[in-house]
């Protein structure tokens, strides 16, 4: 019998600017509880998915972002057209970095959260 291959436990996100904070934008966009006993100025803080899929981390590091992600999350609404979903994150802390919609609906907004990592949000079920 093969080993069974690994699992995802966490995708960490650099942070320069206090984890707990950046946490705490992707918890409310995600709708996902930060770690209980998380709190500001702690080196990390953790957001585990209550479904048992792969936790979001963020860690304090010393050095500054200096290029595009490699990878990144391709949000897909639920409950609200894109346009909402990104008004949405706007609120909590993003910024539209650009808006590739296109004519016929498809495409997709690229965001950044506050530390300045990107994600895409997607039309959704709602466009």
């Amino acid at each position: 019998m093969s080993p069974t291959p690994p699992a995802i436990h966490s995708l960490t996100f650099d942070c320069t600017a206090d984890p707990y904070d950046v946490a705490l934008f992707w918890s409310e966009l995600l709708g996902r509880p930060l770690a209980d006993d998380d709190k500001p100025g702690d080196p990390e803080a953790l957001i585990a998915d209550p479904a048992g899929g792969p936790r979001l981390l963020f860690v304090r590091v010393p050095e500054g972002k200096t290029v595009k992600n490699r990878i990144h999350f391709d949000l897909k609404p639920r409950g609200r057209t894109r346009a909402e979903e990104v008004e949405r994150a706007v609120a909590l802390g993003a910024r539209v970095v650009a808006d590739h919609t296109r004519p016929d609906g498809g495409g997709w907004v690229l965001m950044a959260d506050p530390e300045g990592n990107e994600f895409c949000v997607e039309r959704g079920e709602l466009g």
